[in-house]
């Protein structure tokens, strides 16, 4: 089997049902043969390494081990479902202090052990928060790290595909940006159904809003459908990132990504945007939509900043103007 690179990508959280499935994605798309799958809960992320091995995958070096040390030394990728998951009642918002503080400690575990890795996705709620706080701990660039935001456009896509009776292949166009939580601003001004504007289409007002609200709510109703949180979509879509980063087919799905952008109006977020990742690293433009759209986008990056307010009030990370100190890249 020819794999992408033979460099070493290590999974955090690889003992729980998304880690499981990024491991076995990553394989099946034969991204790289060494894989590291790293857990604080030894039964589980060995019992995972065992599986790998009972699928046979040739040529693949899979270890696991409970040791960050062992984890993240010499990894040059690294995608990171290591927090709490979602349960049912809970917003991604509601993980955000202990989410942040684990999101913290694995930034200081990249500074500490990897400081030379290529590309990071994190992909624990609030993603946004998490992402930011990893970031500013890790030291990294900000083209090297992201967020799964992907999973929000996917699900608008998907409640279109179904709305219209086409493949889902068939609508284009369906984005969100912003955060990716209950604020995250959906964009639909652009779509095409099958090749036709969405605006065409003879979708009512209240049809439109409650596609938003579904899309919106996807997770959750994921949550209620399952009794758990997604771990399929999010696995998949999180290793589709980091192939791009290896070199892969670019990954043009909007992804939350560092945003500093005075022609943008938004400062020192992490949130959806326009992005692609190559291996290059991450690269966004300004996102154009309706007024309406716009006016979602501003109020999702408001949100935000609260949120970034509320893990510098815990102490989880340092006040703005003080980033720099922590990370000469910001």
């Amino acid at each position: 089997m020819k794999y992408l690179t033979n460099e070493k990508l290590t999974i955090v959280g690889a003992g729980g049902a998304i880690g499981s499935n990024m491991a076995q994605t990553a394989l099946m798309l034969g991204l790289t043969p060494n894989i590291c799958l790293y857990d604080i809960y030894a039964p589980g992320v060995e019992g995972v390494a065992e599986e790998m091995r009972h699928c046979g995958f040739e040529g693949a070096n899979v270890t696991w081990t409970v040791d960050p040390k062992e984890a993240f030394t010499d990894a040059k990728y690294i995608i990171s479902s290591g927090g709490a998951p979602r349960k049912d009642g809970m917003t991604r918002e509601d993980l955000l202090k202990g989410n942040c503080q684990i999101a913290a400690q694995f930034g200081d575990y990249i500074r500490e052990y990897c400081p030379d890795v290529k590309h990071v996705v994190v992909i624990f709620n609030p993603a946004d928060v998490t992402a930011l706080t990893a970031l500013i701990h890790s030291g990294l660039k900000p083209s090297q790290l992201t967020s799964l935001a992907a999973l929000d456009s996917t699900r608008l896509q998907s409640n279109l595909a179904k709305e219209f009776g086409v493949p889902q292949s068939a609508v284009t166009g369906a984005h969100t940006y912003g955060g990716h939580g209950e604020q995250m601003a959906v964009f639909a001004s652009k779509v095409m159904i099958d090749g036709k504007p969405l605006s065409e289409m003879g979708l009512s007002e209240e049809k439109m809003a409650e596609i938003k609200q579904k899309t919106i709510q996807g997770g959750s109703a994921i949550i209620k459908l399952r009794g758990r949180s997604s771990f399929q979509s999010p696995a998949y879509c999180s290793v589709k990132m980091i192939q791009a980063a290896m070199g892969g087919e670019p990954f043009t799905l909007p992804a939350g990504t560092y945003v500093n952008c005075d022609k943008c109006g938004f400062k020192n977020v992490f949130m959806a945007m326009p992005t692609t990742i190559d291996a290059t690293g991450v690269h966004f433009v300004q996102p154009t939509g309706t007024p309406e759209e716009m006016a979602a986008l501003q109020a999702s990056y408001e949100h935000l900043c609260k949120m970034r307010q509320e893990i510098i009030d815990l102490g989880i990370v340092p006040p703005v103007e003080e980033w720099g100190t922590y990370n000469k890249n910001l």
